[in-house]
């Protein structure tokens, strides 16, 4: 899952890229809301942490800007800015979520997954295919009664999978999910990940189609 970060405070953005990617999502981090409006233009990103107060002007003019347009990712604003009244604007604003500083990073995860959850229109926070059901919080799941642990790149191609059951995923997709923009791609990560995954859930839980992507198996639950 791809989050961007919007955040100008260098210790607390580098502190969100880490706490995110080290719980399998793959944050993209810019510093100026010029920054942001480009990183958008690209899609992709499964939600939004979003400062109000920037170099170049305050999240909430380009959160309303993003409203105008008709787009819909989910935001989490973050900010110093945590009066009643800046709540209500924010949330006027357009945003799904509001977190002031300083804040604890179980508490975004916890939010980022409840935002994330309701933009796709699910109640149930587990995700659940073929007998596998998935704690995302913990990065785990259990299967046949085993409790089983994915490592955070793992977990970024498994959960990939499991937000589009039965469609095929290209390599390059899901090598979106392991990589930020500003990472360099090892060729053969995508493979290496898929062939632990099948160690752990079973060498026909997830199907290669050739020429094409991966796969999740029909749903035999």
């Amino acid at each position: 899952m791809r989050v961007l970060i919007v955040e100008d405070d260098e210790s607390l953005a580098d502190g969100l890229s880490v706490g995110l990617r080290l719980s399998g999502l793959t944050p993209e981090l810019v510093t100026t809301i010029a920054d942001a409006r480009e990183a958008v233009t690209q899609g992709g990103f499964a939600a939004i942490l979003l400062d109000i107060m920037l170099p170049d002007g305050t999240g909430l003019d380009f959160l309303s800007d993003l409203r105008s347009r008709a787009d819909t990712t989910p935001v989490l604003l973050l900010t110093a800015l945590d009066q009643v009244q800046d709540r209500v604007m924010g949330l006027d604003a357009g945003a799904d979520d509001y977190l002031g500083k300083p804040f604890d990073l179980d508490e975004v995860l916890a939010r980022l997954r409840a935002i994330v959850r309701r933009a796709e229109g699910r109640a149930d926070a587990a995700l659940k295919w073929n007998g596998l059901d998935v704690d995302p919080a913990r990065m785990s799941a259990r299967m046949q009664g085993q409790s089983i642990e994915f490592s955070p790149r793992e977990f970024a191609i498994l959960r990939a999978l499991l937000e589009r059951p039965g469609a095929i995923l290209s390599k390059s997709l899901l090598e979106d999910r392991l990589y930020g923009w500003q990472d360099g791609v090892e060729s053969n990560a995508v493979e290496v990940h898929v062939h632990k995954l099948r160690a752990k859930l079973g060498a026909d839980f997830i199907q290669t189609v050739r020429g094409a992507g991966y796969r999740l198996a029909k749903d035999r639950s």
